[in-house]
């Protein structure tokens, strides 16, 4: 019991304690609160103090703004006033200058008036005075048709005749008078190139012809080449190409072939036929390739034989043996290879002459024809076949245009073009350079003549020179000498236009007066 009791008891004072506790904690919680409350509002109170300061500070500040944006206004508004001043008295100005003009224009438009009143009055005695002065004309016009026998219309026609005539005749003097003055110094000095290269050119010529005759021992001979039911004589055409020709001419066998390395072939492997003995198909075969192969080994040594004589170098290896095959070429019995190795040298004579590359000129010389070599494969001339085979195996445009122009199926455009013509048409025009048909030479001959007596107040023409100058006598009653100057240059024209001719034909008009006297 004395536990229990003392356990109430400590029970009892804890309850008291707690609650004594709570009192105590209630009693200081209030003072706190008291305490914060004043604070707070102390805090406010001061808080009032200092927003009505900042409110009184920022009514001052706002009120200093708005003097000092109404103080930059003002002058704003200043500175507008003087410039709108400014601009009225600039105004003011203009408009003074404007009723200035205005007071000017209106003087001039009265006196413009005043001087179309002036002009008209002065264009309508202008119009009396000129139908006046076209009466009279008419007048005088009548009394001159009576007087001279023509009308105002044929002595127009006369007088424009009249012009025309004495405008040709100052042309032809004019014309004459030019040329006079370059052939004293072009003539001489082309004369003097020509002649030069002619003289320092030592090469002989030498116009070989194709060989189509080969010589036989004995007549017993064409047997052996006819062989056993003409085995031999077909086994020969057939490895050649060449149509062999055994007829009653004595001792000799006719070789037929368009192309000339074929008929040289075929010549030379019947002559070794003929001396080794042993002529049958197989032997003939065995010939004939050996003969082809001597052959191109001879055109390719004939090139670079000419290119070592002319001192030119570089030139492709197919070019070369092209160049070696005009050897058993022929242009008007003339051999094309010796004519282009003469065409070589009188280039670079004549180049020298001119101060003009040497070398370029001689390797256009030397290879101005090789379009001939295969003239019969390809189709076109052998300028422009040459120009095309010289571009193909790399020569300079240069060399390619004075190849594709020394015949004029292009235009010349180079010096180097012209000198390779005038080359070419020197070697072949030279006597006895080339030969020609009969009949053509002929045809040719009367063609010129022809030609020249077509003209008007033509009394004669001669063809001499073999064809390269044709002589015209003219009428002396109808060709003056000015005349005879546009003369020549109209048949040079219709020639050139007309004929197909080597090398120049020059025309020369020759008018003469006679006088003739008896005395008795």
């Amino acid at each position: 019991m004395a536990e229990y009791f003392l356990t109430g008891i400590v029970i009892i004072f804890s309850v008291v304690f707690f609650i004594g506790g709570v009192f105590v904690k209630y009693i200081i919680d209030k003072k706190s609160s008291n305490n914060a409350l004043s604070k707070a509002n102390s805090i406010i109170n001061e808080a009032e103090k200092k927003a009505g300061e900042i409110k009184k500070e920022a009514i001052l500040s706002v009120k200093t703004e708005v003097i000092r944006l109404k103080e930059i206004a003002d002058e704003e508004i200043r500175a507008h006033k003087q410039e709108l001043n400014q601009l009225g008295k600039r105004l003011s100005i203009k408009e003074d200058n404007i009723e200035k003009r205005i007071s000017l224009i209106e003087r001039k438009e009265n006196d413009f008036m005043r001087r179309e009143r002036i002009l008209a009055q002065s264009e309508k005695a202008v119009v009396e005075k000129e139908k006046i002065a076209d009466e009279k004309l008419k007048e005088r016009i009548l009394e001159l048709e009576k007087v001279s026998g023509m009308t105002s219309l044929e002595a127009k026609n006369t007088l424009i005749n009249s012009i025309t005539e004495e405008a040709k005749h100052e042309s032809a003097k004019a014309i004459k008078r030019i040329e006079d003055d370059t052939k004293e110094t072009a003539d001489r000095k082309a004369k003097e190139i020509i002649a030069m290269a002619i003289q320092r050119y030592a090469g002989d010529y030498v116009a070989e012809k194709s060989i189509s005759l080969v010589q036989l021992p004995s007549d017993d001979m064409k047997g052996r080449i006819i062989g056993r039911e003409g085995r031999n004589i077909r086994a020969l055409e057939s490895a050649t190409g060449v149509d062999l020709i055994i007829d009653e001419t004595p001792e000799a066998v006719i070789l037929s072939s368009f192309n000339p390395i074929k008929r040289e072939i075929a010549r030379l492997s019947l002559e070794r036929l003929i001396v080794d003995g042993r002529i049958h198909p197989a032997r003939i075969e065995e010939v004939v390739g050996k003969v082809e192969e001597e052959l191109n080994r001879t055109m390719k040594e004939a090139g670079e034989q000419a290119t070592f004589d002319i001192g030119i170098h570089g030139i492709h290896p197919e070019l070369l043996k092209l160049l070696g095959r005009l050897k058993y070429r022929t242009s008007y019995s003339q051999n094309v290879y010796n004519h282009s190795v003469e065409v070589a040298f009188l280039c670079g004579i004549m180049a020298s002459e001119l101060n003009i590359n040497v070398k370029q000129a001689k390797r256009s010389g030397l290879l101005h024809d090789i379009g001939k070599a295969v003239d019969h494969e390809v189709e076109g001339s052998h300028a422009i076949i040459g120009a095309d085979l010289a571009k193909k195996f790399g020569e300079s445009p240069k060399v390619v245009h004075a190849i594709a122009a020394h015949h004029f199926d292009e235009e010349p455009n180079s010096v180097l073009a012209v000198l390779v013509s005038a080359a070419d048409a020197l070697s072949a025009a030279r006597p006895g350079a080339r030969k020609e048909m009969f009949e053509t030479y002929v045809k040719r001959l009367e063609g010129l003549e022809s030609i020249a007596n077509s003209f008007s107040g033509v009394a004669k023409s001669y063809v001499i020179q073999a064809g390269r100058e044709i002589r015209v006598i003219v009428q002396s009653q109808k060709i003056t000498d000015e005349d005879s100057v546009m003369l020549s240059k109209d048949i040079a024209k219709k020639v050139e236009s007309t004929l197909q001719y080597p090398g120049q034909i020059k025309v020369t008009v020759i008018r003469e007066t006679r006088a003739t006297e008896f005395a008795r």
